[in-house]
């Protein structure tokens, strides 16, 4: 017999790779940080000898949910101003509350704040886009969470860089600097079209390729945005891209909700992610993006939450929900992002995007030990003919009863085994205040 770490049972485990496959009275073997085997329970008792043995009966143990698309920093301004046009709301609250507000410190107490949202919901991973990165992942690292850090580059100033080129230097400061961990991985950020020139965008496509960054990026996230391209540039966002060279592979492109049948074609054929993020953009009013579509032309889709001053929470399994029946309507077709696959695009789909596929997002053998138990014994999810369809449509994120990281249990039975959350809250608070007071 091999000896091992820990050795897990549950009355269903979703590996999510195979597509579509629920598995019972089956084990997952756990070693450090990697999973070693998933097989049937009987013969991994016969086979692995565990310093460990957890039983989940009444559990569902899946992969960790992937947020694809986030800017943490902002659970801080969670409810600051609501019930307004994008435009609006980025000019005259966000940007001069980000102004205002937002340093290391802030950003270290905002991105706790969330990373202790997303780990209680079952989030594992979150792919960041704001400015400190470095603080982000170094709060990441110290609570055991996995990040892929953005690098922002924008044009309008802030605190952490005054304009482009300021916002280069940070960026090349960090991928020279920043020491190497394995819970953190990098993108180059560039905020949007309408905040980033042509210039700066070439720079990307450099650095992008120089550090095989993927590029974490805003695009056709509203119609307006395309109309002001078209006036201001003679073509839309991805033709004006496409131009530059950043249409391909490791683009993650985030929103893309306003995009015609051409342009569908050029990202798939491209290879390029898109990110959906159903509640933001329906709480914007900016549109609703063609998933249906876009899985028919083989466009690998992920999901994200946006920050929480747009949506207002961090809950992954809301998401997952909500696109499942957004796809359906807008397509017409209940068939449309069914269970599996909404299930899916939150964890594979979104580990291919971020480009971390061959390492988390599916419980596979030489994958990192990224998961979660789902309880469904409670009434709310009672009875169960399909936990694939319980998980997508009935669930919700309390009932992640357990997280693991890298082989780490960062959640036990509801509770955190590394997260001081009361002085986390007290933290954010004193931001909150700072906050109000700006807004008044």
């Amino acid at each position: 017999m091999r000896n091992i770490d820990l050795l897990i049972s549950a009355r269903w485990i979703l590996p999510i790779a195979p597509e579509n496959t629920v598995l019972e009275n089956y084990a997952l073997a756990v070693n450090k940080d990697k999973i070693i085997d998933l097989l049937p329970l009987d013969a991994a008792k016969e086979q692995y000898y565990a310093e460990q043995y957890l039983e989940f009966p009444d559990h569902v143990i899946m992969p960790g949910l992937v947020n694809s698309h986030t800017h943490t920093p902002m659970n801080l301004f969670r409810g600051l101003a609501d019930d307004l046009p994008l435009m609006d709301w980025l000019n005259n609250h966000i940007w001069p509350a980000e102004g205002a507000l937002i340093n290391a410190e802030s950003v270290r107490a905002g991105t706790q704040l969330a990373i202790a949202e997303m780990l209680r919901g079952g989030t594992t991973c979150f792919n960041d886009n704001y400015f400190f990165p470095d603080i982000t992942a170094s709060a990441a690292i110290e609570t055991g969470m996995r990040v892929v850090a953005g690098n922002v580059i924008m044009s309008v100033p802030t605190k952490w860089a005054a304009d482009e080129a300021g916002y280069f230097t940070r960026a090349e400061a960090i991928l020279r600097d920043f020491t190497p961990h394995p819970l953190v991985t990098w993108t180059i950020t560039p905020h949007a079209p309408y905040t980033v020139s042509d210039d700066s965008f070439k720079k990307v496509r450099e650095i992008s390729e120089k550090h095989n960054l993927p590029v974490h990026l805003h695009l056709h996230e509203t119609s307006f945005e395309c109309e002001q391209s078209a006036k201001e540039f003679g073509v839309r966002p991805i033709a004006r891209l496409q131009k530059l060279g950043l249409i391909n592979e490791k683009l993650i492109a985030v929103h893309m909700v306003d995009v015609n049948a051409q342009e569908m074609e050029v990202i798939a054929k491209a290879g390029a992610s898109v990110v959906h993020c159903p509640e933001s953009n329906l709480k914007l009013a900016s549109g609703f993006a063609p998933v249906a579509e876009y899985l028919k032309h083989g466009i690998n889709v992920a999901l994200g939450t946006d920050g929480a001053a747009s949506n207002n929470d961090l809950d992954m399994f809301g998401e997952l929900r909500t696109a499942a029946m957004i796809a359906k309507a807008v397509s017409s077709n209940p068939t449309s992002v069914p269970a599996h696959e909404a299930l899916k695009m939150a964890t594979l789909n979104g580990a291919k995007a971020i480009g971390l596929g061959d390492k988390i997002g599916s419980l596979e053998k030489n994958k990192q030990a990224d998961f979660i138990a789902i309880d469904l014994s409670s009434y709310l999810t009672q009875p169960i003919f399909n936990p694939l369809s319980s998980l997508a449509y009935a669930a919700n994120r309390l009932q992640v009863s357990d997280v693991w990281i890298a082989g780490k249990r960062l959640l036990k039975n509801g509770e955190f085994t590394r997260l001081d959350t009361k002085k986390i809250v007290a933290e954010a608070k004193v931001w909150a205040e700072k906050a109000r007071e700006f807004e008044a």
